[in-house]
């Protein structure tokens, strides 16, 4: 009897501190200051213009007032600015840029709702979550594959996930979690507020918009209910073998050790996403053979090679180390690749006749950058060819500052040495970090 008075009593403690959470998250200002220093100063304005630094100069009295405005419910959202990105495609990704009142605003009570939701959320979604990042997703995918019997791999990608996500849907599933009305409209607010593109303001009856605080949030409390919850479950109860699952965002991957498994798993999806307003990527959604036992098996039958699939800019493919031992290798996808040493190209052109040591400078946090993300066990030689690459583009962009005088390739070699960072791993093998961040332990709840 005990025992089940603390358990009530437990439980009672979690919900109030939840609510007071919330409560404090509109009736106080620390959230507003700290959610202002969050935000970078170069990021674009919105489409009221205002900046960050134009924003500081009174930034107690501004914060005090949108205070005193989102308190008593006359703050009012503003229509995000459009704009578009190149992807590596080729094709544009639509962009929503919130005002600098309204990040503001998002991000306070993101870092509050955030709190409430991690106790949610499952231990396979990776995406825009505290603690958590792409090499975790990365790594967490690479040692289900080796330690589980994954023969079959569902590569799913859903069809303009955030521009077909559904209102009506995400407001039932807000309820399930949030009683404070006064946080619910503020998200309905946000939601509702549309978008202005040349001018011209449309209105948003669906979707959220890239690139706003709160919609990293909102597309994975959607996904915890139309994926994680249903995806977990069918692996409990309907799966006859293994099953991995890894989300990341709206791309997730499915590992499967029957093929019966996989094929009925991707069409009872199929009916689950038409429920809630949603669809696979015809094209870029794929149910390949892949595994340990995938190359010997497809040899086997007279087939070629397994085939590869891409997941959060690596290229994964079936290897085999020197002892012949399994392992999973992971390049950069060679379009990522492209793309980038297209934009350092298209850099260096505009920074032509900086000064040597400023555009040394500049290249050196991009080699840096990209090595910090791509330098993984297994893909030197990329990370390398893409060094090799920015150094061949800043000779062009030297030689062509002066017709008279010409950069020899053993100069260019000691600036090169001087400036860019050397290609090496500079992450562990996947199982060292996931068992050091997972102590043994599933991370899936």
């Amino acid at each position: 009897m005990r025992s089940v008075r603390w358990t009530v009593c437990v439980k009672w403690h979690e919900r109030t501190r939840k609510r007071d959470s919330l409560r404090c998250c509109t009736t106080s200002m620390s959230p507003l200051w700290a959610a202002y220093w969050a935000i970078r100063p170069q990021a674009a304005p919105g489409v009221d213009g205002v900046t960050w630094d134009a924003y500081g100069q009174a930034l107690e009295a501004n914060l005090q007032d949108l205070h005193e405005r989102v308190h008593a419910g006359r703050y009012r959202a503003r229509p995000s600015r459009r704009a578009y990105i190149p992807k590596a495609d080729g094709r544009q990704r639509p962009l929503g840029i919130a005002t600098l009142e309204d990040k503001i605003v998002q991000r306070a009570v993101v870092e509050v709702l955030n709190a409430v939701y991690e106790v949610d959320f499952l231990g396979f979604s990776y995406g825009f979550r505290p603690g958590r990042n792409p090499h975790h997703a990365l790594d967490a995918l690479t040692v289900g594959i080796w330690r589980k019997r994954v023969n079959w791999v569902l590569d799913a990608d859903i069809r303009d996930f955030f521009t077909n996500l559904d209102h009506g849907w995400l407001g039932r599933f807000l309820e399930h979690r949030i009683a404070d009305r006064r946080v619910l409209r503020l998200i309905e607010k946000w939601l509702a507020a549309g978008v202005i593109e040349d001018g011209n303001w449309s209105e948003t009856l669906q979707g959220a918009p890239q690139g706003a605080s709160v919609s990293p949030l909102l597309a994975n409390v959607y996904l915890h209910y139309v994926v994680d919850l249903w995806a977990d479950w069918w692996r409990r109860r309907c799966a006859r073998g293994d099953v991995i699952i890894v989300r990341f965002a709206d791309d997730f991957i499915v590992g499967f050790e029957y093929q019966e498994d996989a094929q009925r798993f991707l069409a009872e999806l199929r009916e689950r996403f038409a429920k809630f307003a949603l669809e696979l990527h015809p094209d870029k959604t794929r149910l390949i053979e892949f595994g340990r036992f995938a190359a010997a098996r497809r040899r086997a039958r007279g087939l070629g090679k397994p085939e590869t699939f891409d997941f959060l800019g690596f290229t994964h493919i079936c290897a085999s180390m020197r002892d012949g031992r399994f392992w999973v290798r992971r390049i950069t996808i060679s379009k990522r690749l492209r793309a980038k040493l297209r934009e350092v190209n298209n850099q260096l052109e505009r920074r032509r006749y900086q000064p040597i040591p400023e555009q040394g400078r500049w290249l050196g946090s991009v080699v840096r950058g990209h090595r910090a993300y791509y330098a993984v066990p297994g893909n030197r030689t990329a990370v390398a060819a893409f060094r090799t690459q920015v150094t061949r583009h800043w000779h062009r962009a030297l030689e062509r500052r002066s017709q008279r005088t010409r950069i020899s390739w053993n100069r260019m070699d000691r600036l090169a040495t001087r400036w860019l960072p050397p290609a090496r791993v500079v992450h562990p093998f996947p199982d060292v970090r996931f068992r050091v961040r997972t102590q043994g332990k599933s991370p899936v709840r």
